[in-house]
């Protein structure tokens, strides 16, 4: 994929109008790679004017604030805010829900002031606009799929419509876990949860929330979160599902649905 970056639109005179942050999921992990194509592919079908910073993107400094390591968070953020206020940018899509939260409500007290969107609020609104078109009885036409709320992007921003609206266009039916919206389960990946050994317990989250997942009897998990789509996707091998079970993107969803 041809994907420019921010310094090669501003050296060529013409400058996004919008910047996709990858993240470091999106970014190095080969599964999260997939929802960073899928949803690159999106945006050049519909014609963004975007790019990607690529080796000037540095982490966003979630994880260690939230282990408790705020200096190196800082030296994170100040870096991020330097290059970011550099080049102008204004407004800026992610398709984590870490990266959106942290970039949106904790960036501008360090002087990081930006428009901030979630890929499923950029999504329905390309939806809703008639930009992206989707084929007739398309890859999904009768399958059942269940959404699940990232902690992050749900009961942290409260963005709960905008991922069902644009699985909703979809030509498939939408059921919900037992625990959904305000009321949903983490996946147990937040808070850095992600990088550490967990504590002793009965049960694995994961598995405890893939559990409601398969009680849906869903084909399909939508996620909007790469850390949840790990840990969903954990939960689907430990039960041994996963000739039956597929948990995707909200954004691989779409990109497969498409007209081409």
């Amino acid at each position: 994929m041809q994907i420019r970056t921010v310094a090669e639109m501003i050296a060529a005179g013409t400058p996004p109008d919008v910047l996709f942050w990858v993240g470091c999921s999106g970014s190095f992990d080969q599964r999260a790679q997939k929802i960073t194509k899928a949803f690159a592919t999106i945006l050049t079908k519909v014609g963004i004017n975007f790019a990607v910073l690529g080796k000037e993107e540095c982490c966003t400094g979630d994880p260690a604030r939230r282990a408790g390591n705020e200096f190196m968070f800082q030296m994170m953020a100040y870096q991020n805010i330097q290059i970011l206020n550099g080049y102008g940018i204004k407004k800026i899509v992610t398709a984590c829900p870490h990266c959106f939260n942290i970039l949106k409500n904790e960036y501008p007290e360090l002087g990081g002031t930006y428009e901030v969107i979630h890929h499923t609020t950029f999504l329905q609104q390309l939806l809703d606009e008639g930009k992206i078109t989707l084929k007739e009885g398309g890859a999904f036409k009768g399958k059942r799929i269940t959404y699940h709320d990232s902690c992050y992007l749900g009961r942290a921003n409260d963005i709960y419509e905008a991922p069902r609206k644009v699985l909703e266009a979809l030509d498939a039916e939408l059921v919900e876990m037992k625990r959904c919206r305000t009321k949903g389960l983490c996946c147990g990946a937040g808070g850095a949860q992600m990088f550490k050994e967990e504590e002793k317990g009965n049960v694995r989250i994961n598995q405890e929330r893939i559990q409601e997942a398969l009680e849906t009897g869903s084909d399909i998990v939508a996620a909007a979160c790469p850390f949840c789509n790990t840990m969903l996707t954990d939960g689907v091998k430990q039960k041994e599902k996963e000739e039956t079970v597929r948990v995707l993107d909200v954004a691989e969803l779409i990109a497969a649905s498409m007209e081409n």
